[in-house]
């Protein structure tokens, strides 16, 4: 830093396509502070350094920065960058700022730019200073990618073109550029294994309305799928090209690039004229089409029979043999490896015994992670990645007799899921009205969680897809209208620091309208909920009929799926509830 003449430096989660989740070699914030949640961003000063990062993960922060120098700040807004306005109160006028451009976004380069400048602050943008220091920096996957069947996800690449040119047609642009690592997995029909959990290929794209190009690293490609490209015409170019296809644009010709997974650096050689807007991609991937409708319904027996098998194998060696976090989530995948078409989990499993259950995104250690007793509350967030879909499912079991307390909190959040489930609601809908559905019941009582209630679900893509969800107004998530075939989450949760977390979670999507133009939610994922948090007398006898008849169509769904003992076993768990009286 002093040789570059810094006085601060930004090192954000993010990668070159603006990835959530991103591959280890871009890991430089976890490399740096040893904080390895996927939101944050890390401050460093001459003589202090700072992590920011948002509710999701503020008890994980606590723990992993507990005996570093870095000073945790828990952020209020988590769409505002205010580590800016840190830097602004501290730093005096006339310091400069550094980041990497290559792994920021323009869009938020433009806000830290306006910010800085407004205090009499600069930011210098190309200041690589991690690849000099990172000696055994891991390297970039170099796995071959993977075809996507057509007859899976219900579209093939050239129909999916022929709908990006028609929308780059309205907006008046011959070219799109598209970094996003899911946005091209879905464009061209190809999945990989370069990110954990996420089955995308590190390469960026660009569409004409003529050709598409694909810039990714040709030891990745096989003889196939250059023939794949070429059918399709889509012309391969080395990974380390983009920046060089980008300068030589005509530039008599319109781009269409959105600034919110666009780097800054790459902005800055375009030589096209820039239409900024939303990326054409991410809206259509949104919208799931009949065919992955029917596979996702599909997928969730499949993965409901996994869970089955591993609840059933919990409750039968639970005070019999030692069994750990981390061991409930090896079952969990082991079986998930059964089923037909599996791939791998869509992220790591989130298994919280007791209070680690209230560290929302707590990530059970291989060695160390807490023993599972037969008593207290066992929260349970994991998910599958298959060929034909993927699942995100969380269910909160308790392993002894619940306290009325606790029974209570389980129900008021069971309502408030129920309340979004079974919801009509107009055209034009934003997630952001939908979320206080899930909340109302703890609102009432005084209660509240510190996430969002849903967000967007891939076909055989990212776990966490934009742009819709069920969340603050003030998010993407919230500002988006929730529009018939997207697949979203519904997880309305209650946390309690150092005794218990409680999330119930499952996938829904929004219908077709019916006669009166109202839209709808379908509750695709199938596992019971466990009876015994359930405090009956809080429930209306709606919510009985809503929970009995997921109950049964848990059973019918699931059950096909299981040998006779585990069907026995899966009957008592998908039990009705008795009305009350």
């Amino acid at each position: 830093m002093k040789e570059s003449g810094l006085q601060a430096y930004l090192i954000p989660s993010s990668d070159p396509h603006q990835s959530e989740y991103v591959a280890d070699h871009w890991q430089a914030r976890k490399w740096i502070s040893g904080f390895t949640g996927s939101a944050g961003t890390l401050s460093i000063m001459e003589n202090e350094a700072g992590l920011w990062t948002d509710s999701r993960y503020f008890l994980q922060a606590e723990m992993e920065l507990k005996n570093s120098s870095i000073t945790l700040f828990k952020m209020t807004n988590q769409f505002e960058p205010q580590y800016v306005d840190y830097l602004v109160q501290t730093l005096p006028k006339g310091s400069v700022v550094g980041i990497d451009g290559k792994v920021w976004s323009r869009q938020t380069f433009e806000v830290l730019d306006r910010k800085l400048k407004n205090a009499g602050l600069f930011l210098h943008m190309d200041m690589d200073l991690i690849s000099g220091i990172w000696e055994e920096r891991p390297l970039v996957s170099a796995e071959k990618i993977i075809l996507h069947d057509p007859k899976l996800c219900g579209k093939t690449a050239e129909e999916k073109l022929a709908e990006i040119r028609k929308s780059m047609t309205v907006q008046k642009v011959e070219y799109h550029f598209i970094p996003a690592l899911d946005d091209i997995a879905w464009s061209y029909n190809i999945r990989g294994n370069d990110v954990d959990y996420n089955p995308v290929v590190i390469s960026f794209a660009m569409i004409g309305l003529e050709k598409a190009w694909l810039f990714i690293d040709d030891q990745k490609l096989d003889h196939q799928h250059h023939l794949y490209f070429n059918e399709n015409n889509i012309e391969v170019q080395p990974y380390r090209n983009i920046q060089t296809f980008l300068n030589n644009l005509p530039e008599d010709k319109n781009v269409l690039v959105d600034p919110a997974i666009c780097s800054a650096h790459l902005y800055t050689f375009i030589s096209a004229r820039i239409v900024e807007g939303t990326s054409i991609p991410k809206m259509l991937k949104a919208i799931k089409n009949k065919s992955e409708i029917s596979n996702i319904r599909h997928v969730m027996a499949k993965d409901g029979a996994a869970l089955a098998h591993t609840f059933f194998w919990l409750e039968n060696t639970l005070g019999k043999d030692d069994i750990y976090e981390y061991t409930v989530l090896e079952k969990l995948a082991f079986y998930r490896s059964q089923q037909e078409l599996y791939f791998g989990e869509s992220f790591g499993a989130i298994i919280g015994y007791k209070g680690n259950g209230a560290i929302i995104h707590y990530a059970p250690p291989k060695n160390g992670s807490s023993l599972i007793k037969k008593d207290g509350i066992l929260l349970v967030d994991s998910g599958g990645q298959y060929h034909d879909g993927t699942t995100d499912i969380t269910r909160t079991l308790t392993l002894d007799a619940p306290s009325e307390n606790t029974k209570k909190h389980y129900t008021l959040i069971l309502k408030g899921m129920i309340s979004l489930s079974k919801i009509r609601f107009p055209k034009g809908t934003y997630g952001g009205q939908l979320d206080t559905l899930a909340r109302q019941f703890l609102w009432e009582n005084g209660l509240n969680y510190l996430h969002g209630t849903g967000h967007g679900v891939g076909y055989f893509l990212n776990v966490h897809e934009p742009p819709q969800g069920f969340a603050t107004i003030q998010s993407e998530r919230g500002r988006t209208i929730i529009e018939p075939g997207m697949l979203t989450s519904n997880e309305p949760g209650y946390y309690i620091p150092d005794t218990y977390g409680m999330r119930i979670e499952n996938l829904i999507v929004c219908n077709e309208p019916d006669q009166d133009g109202f839209l709808s939610f379908e509750t695709l994922t199938l596992y019971p909920f466990d009876v015994h948090l359930i405090e009956q007398r809080m429930l209306t006898p709606t919510e009985i009929k809503w929970i009995n008849e997921y109950h049964d169509m848990v059973y019918e769904r699931v059950s096909p799926l299981l040998n006779d003992e585990h069907k026995d076993w899966f009957r008592e768990k998908c039990c009705n509830l008795a009305w009350n009286d």
